[in-house]
């Protein structure tokens, strides 16, 4: 009895002539596709946009390089490529995340906060950190959003990112740099204007104190 497991490339490779095999790839690789689009627009929207995912790869069938094992760079580039189709929703509650605070974001290294393992006071810092840089998530090029968000929320990694994009490792490497970067300074400037801040109360309750 063989106990050979296919490659996502042979699924694909059978599903050319026998369609009905392509529900076989969906079972594998919905659950990660879903997770991906659902950090980036929210789970309502992330329904929609996976299974818009499965069907556009089953029209392209014939364009996967089957000499590729992995097909979960090219399901999630084609996801990212429907995100951009949701740009002003993202953008949203990016925004949104800003003033009401955030359950996971970034931290100031444009990594994800993983508060899951994190103690309590360090889930109050991650998710202040969180909040504070939401909008600098939102203001980020489309570019290197998708990069940060492909860095963040999936397995891929920056070549996996490469081949989901269509675009060479280096510039994958760039405009994560360029992300984190546009993070760190947003939340060093906002660390400043809050100490700035905290510093002027205690100087004007201490001449108060005075008087």
């Amino acid at each position: 009895m063989s106990t050979h497991e296919s490659t996502d490339a042979e699924i694909v490779a059978r599903s050319r002539d026998r369609p009905e095999e392509f529900a076989e790839l969906y079972r594998r690789r919905a659950r990660p596709v879903f997770s991906y689009v659902a950090a980036r627009l929210g789970a309502d929207a992330a329904e929609d946009v996976t299974s818009a995912t499965f069907l556009v790869a089953l029209e392209r069938l014939d364009r996967y390089d089957t000499a590729v094992p992995n097909a979960l760079p090219w399901l999630l580039g084609i996801a990212t490529r429907l995100i951009r189709r949701h740009r002003r929703d993202e953008v949203a509650t990016w925004k949104a995340l800003a003033r009401e605070g955030a359950a996971a974001g970034f931290d100031r290294d444009g990594d994800l906060i993983d508060q899951d393992r994190a103690d309590v006071d360090s889930q109050i810092d991650a998710a202040n950190a969180a909040r504070r840089i939401a909008g600098a998530v939102a203001s980020l090029a489309q570019r290197d959003r998708d990069v940060l968000a492909l860095t963040a929320w999936s397995d891929l990694d920056s070549a996996g990112i490469a081949d989901a994009l269509g675009i060479p490792e280096g510039t994958v490497r760039s405009r994560l740099h360029r992300a984190r970067r546009i993070l760190r300074t947003h939340l060093d400037a906002d660390t400043t204007r809050n100490s700035e801040e905290d510093h002027g109360r205690n100087r004007r309750a201490a001449l108060d104190a005075q008087q």
